[in-house]
């Protein structure tokens, strides 16, 4: 057959994809050397937001896959990669399409990226009736990952209702009182609450009232914030991502909430390009993330300063978890010849401890990754805002 070429197209200077021509039409070959069969070349899809409200993610976890192979010679498991990239958009009536495209007409040994859970979910069967491999580097819902998984869906990244929950029994400890949990109104707002809720009043805490905002649509929280100060609650718990976690960050330092009740979150309040909109305001939030830049370690300061130099920016979460999925890629890859789905499921559940910039982690019974989460704070420092790492939390089970 002919030769296969791809052409990714970057989205900033240094985020050089790797372009390679593959001869023939298979995801993975075997080519000839000295009459001996050998590993060649491997494709890989990278399915994430290059359009949309979603694109600084999609362009961080490209970033961050990039980077990996930027490392190691555009490599993985020993094989050189070629990299189809996708457009997964803002949900599952793009993302869906584009994955199978990668599958049946890409024909991709394995799909890295998924931003939206809702895409992750809708494409779920189609990776498990095809025996094909999805890694999912950010889609929190659990159910990804829950009783019903796949054998073939892995995650890099997190599970809503656990990253919530890590932050629980710190919040008990240190809030004076009852807290108000306020969060958008949709599947992932209502399973960040649930965890949070379930380990918190285990801890001992009292909920002085809960209230969902209309996804998407919110910009005026005052009358939220309004019922947060009448509920006499002494710290809130929010989950928001996004302009939406600008905004009502913003608004609560404006509405003069922050010097008097404490505001807690799961990462994404303050994560990325949405720290840096939100500026002072955000000085004082507590999260839980199982990543921060500020992490005191060798492996992460090596890390971010690699990625600053490349980038010329700081590395997110997003980054770290897809910059991850290469990681374990590359260790799968190397004890799955073949490139086939159920080689690499094999190879994913023997790859024991990822060294990661996020520290230390494993795929435990769920795909999930069984990992560290850390309470951070946002403080000024140099000139700048950072979630500066306040203590390392226990991880919810």
């Amino acid at each position: 057959m002919g030769v296969l070429s791809t052409v990714l197209h970057t989205l900033r200077p240094g985020a050089a994809v790797v372009l390679l021509a593959l001869s023939g039409c298979a995801g993975s070959s075997l080519t000839q050397s000295g009459g001996e069969q050998t590993a060649g070349p491997v494709k890989i899809g990278l399915l994430v937001p290059l359009s949309g409200v979603y694109a600084p993610l999609g362009e961080d976890m490209r970033n961050g896959f990039q980077f990996y192979l930027d490392q190691h010679s555009g490599k993985l498991g020993g094989r050189t990669v070629e990299v189809v990239a996708a457009d997964e958009g803002e949900g599952p009536q793009t993302g869906v399409p584009a994955a199978q495209k990668l599958v049946t007409q890409d024909q991709a040994t394995a799909v890295v990226g998924v931003v939206n859970s809702a895409t992750a979910l809708g494409m779920r069967d189609f990776f498990h009736e095809s025996k094909k491999l999805l890694l999912i580097a950010n889609a929190g819902a659990d159910a990804i990952t829950g009783a019903s998984k796949s054998d073939y869906v892995w995650r890099t990244s997190f599970s809503n209702g656990k990253v919530a929950a890590a932050l629980g029994p710190a919040v008990a400890k240190e809030a004076d009182g009852p807290v108000y949990l306020i969060a958008a109104d949709y599947a992932a707002g209502k399973e960040m609450v649930a965890g949070f809720r379930k380990t918190f009043e285990a801890a001992g805490g009292k909920v002085a009232g809960e209230k969902y905002t209309p996804f998407g649509k919110t910009q005026d929280f005052q009358p939220f914030l309004s019922a947060i100060r009448g509920s006499g609650a002494k710290a809130v718990y929010s989950f928001y991502a996004g302009a939406e976690a600008v905004s009502f960050v913003k608004q609560y330092r404006q509405f003069g909430l922050a010097d008097n009740t404490p505001l807690y979150g799961t990462g994404f309040l303050t994560e990325g390009g949405v720290l840096d909109a939100q500026g002072e305001a955000a000085v004082g939030v507590k999260t839980s993330l199982h990543y921060s830049t500020e992490l005191d370690s060798p492996r992460n300061k090596e890390f971010v300063a690699a990625y600053r130099k490349a980038y010329d920016e700081a590395p997110t979460v997003y980054a770290v978890q897809a910059y991850d999925a290469a990681a374990v890629l590359d260790k799968a890859l190397a004890n799955a010849p073949g490139g086939t789905g159920d080689e690499l499921v094999k190879a994913l559940g023997a790859v024991g401890p990822v060294d990661s910039p996020r520290g230390q982690w494993s795929f435990d019974a769920n795909h999930d990754p069984q990992q560290a989460y850390y309470l951070r704070e946002v403080r000024s420092s140099g000139g700048a805002v950072v979630n500066a790492v306040a203590s390392q939390l226990s991880a919810a089970q």
